[in-house]
This record gives C-alpha cells, structure tokens and sequence, in this order.
C-alpha cells in the first residue's frame, strides 16, 4: 500500500495523480509496493544549470520525485538541497505546495558557482542522521558536471556506504560530454576493496529531461535500490 493514498492525493496535489500512479507502478514492478523510503532530492545550482531551471526542468525532477515519495513516505515532503560551490539552500518541496516552488526557492539564492558534490552529501547525511530515521534513504542527486573536488567525492560516497542510503545520481545534459565521465566511475567504485557495498546508481536523462517519459524515469531512479536493499539488508546495513 501507498504511504499516501490516491484521495489524499486527489485532495492535497490533483496535478501530480498521474505521477503518482505512474512511481506506483514502478514501485511494484521492482518489488518495492509498501516498502517505507526516506527520499531525498540534491539539485545542481551551478552556472551551467541556468538553462534547465528556466525550461522548468528542475521543477520537472522535483514534481516527479514528489510523485515517487508519495509512494515511499507519509509526510508528503522532500528534503532539498541546492549546491553549487557550497550549499545554496537546504529546504524541502511538499505536495500542498508544490507548483513553482523552484522557482520560489531559486529567487532567494545568489550566484551560481560551482560544483561541490561532497557538500551536499554531508548535508544529506547529517539531515538523515539527525531525523532519527526509522527507514532507508532513496538520495536522488541531479547534476549536468563532475565535481570541483573528485577524492573528496569518493570519499563521501564510499563514507556513505556503511549508512541505510542509496545515491541515485541522473545526470543533466550532453550524454556524450567528459564531465559524466567522473559519476560513471563513481558508480563503479570496487566493492569490498573501497566500500562494503554498491550505494549508487547513474543514468543520464538526456539535454532535454522533460522528454524522459514518467516510466521510464521512475524505472531508472528505482531498478538498482532493491538490489542495494536486499544486500544492505544481509549485511546489517538496514534493519528495516
């Protein structure tokens, strides 16, 4: 069952039903109907991202990841964070509110810098660490770049590993660009010799994420978490 129900849903976000029933499907068919799921969103704000939060990509990603969490947790928020050279924004989208929020959030920001990941992992884990959690962490971290600090990084997502986290990273952008280069090697950090396990995923959504269809989208951010799942779950990692 939906940790929030479709008249809920009807009541509080009408616009997002549709994406809400689509996550549910991908949900099921990853074997994940009625799992509880902390999810997080991380967003790139650094110079180059300019043109996706005026197409309205972002608020895109947000709304589609509003849908997933629905599915995956009751309290019909998502944590936010907005990074670039340091973190720009910690703050979270809600279904009651969720038409052009991004936009809301982005117009209190300042510059655009660059691209720290490693920041806005550590603010995702000590968020995660001091809610108490009682479930595992679905991070979703969009970026159209490599990061400024590479070992800090791998570091972090190697740190991470040992946490009840998943990191699905979806790039925004050219698919045949270097800067992805880094988080397809991210993605392939050896297990056991740098981490205990496999705690993230990548797929590019492409220059034009909007056109990513709902189902496929869904199908990306959720098909690697019940393999991490199932192993965190053999290994103590998760207990729930």
């Amino acid at each position: 069952m939906a940790a929030i129900s479709l008249r809920k849903m009807e009541e509080t976000a009408p616009a997002l039903i549709s994406l809400y029933k689509c996550a549910g499907v991908s949900l099921r068919k990853h074997g994940l109907s009625g799992q509880r799921v902390a999810v997080y969103l991380v967003v790139d704000y650094s110079g180059s991202m300019k043109p996706y939060y005026k197409d309205g990509s972002v608020q895109a990603l947000a709304d589609r990841v509003l849908g997933l969490s629905a599915n995956l947790d009751d309290d019909g928020r998502v944590p936010v964070v907005f990074f670039s050279t340091d973190i720009d924004a910690e703050t979270e989208i809600a279904l009651a509110d969720h038409e052009g929020r991004i936009d809301r959030i982005v117009a209190g920001l300042g510059h655009m810098g660059k691209t720290s990941y490693h920041l806005a992992m550590d603010a995702v884990i000590d968020h995660y660490l001091d809610s108490g959690p009682a479930a595992p962490a679905l991070v979703v971290f969009q970026t159209d770049g490599g990061p400024i600090n590479k070992l800090a990084a791998e570091r972090y997502l190697c740190k991470a590993a040992k946490l009840p986290m998943f990191w699905q990273f979806i790039g925004f952008g050219d698919p045949g660009s270097r800067q992805f280069d880094f988080l397809r090697k991210l993605d392939e950090q050896a297990v056991p010799a740098r981490r205990p396990i496999d705690n993230a995923g990548f797929f590019h959504a492409g220059q034009d994420p909007r056109r990513v269809p709902d189902e496929e989208l869904y199908d990306q951010l959720v098909s690697e978490f019940p393999v991490w799942l199932e192993s965190a779950r053999r290994m103590g990692i998760v207990r729930s």
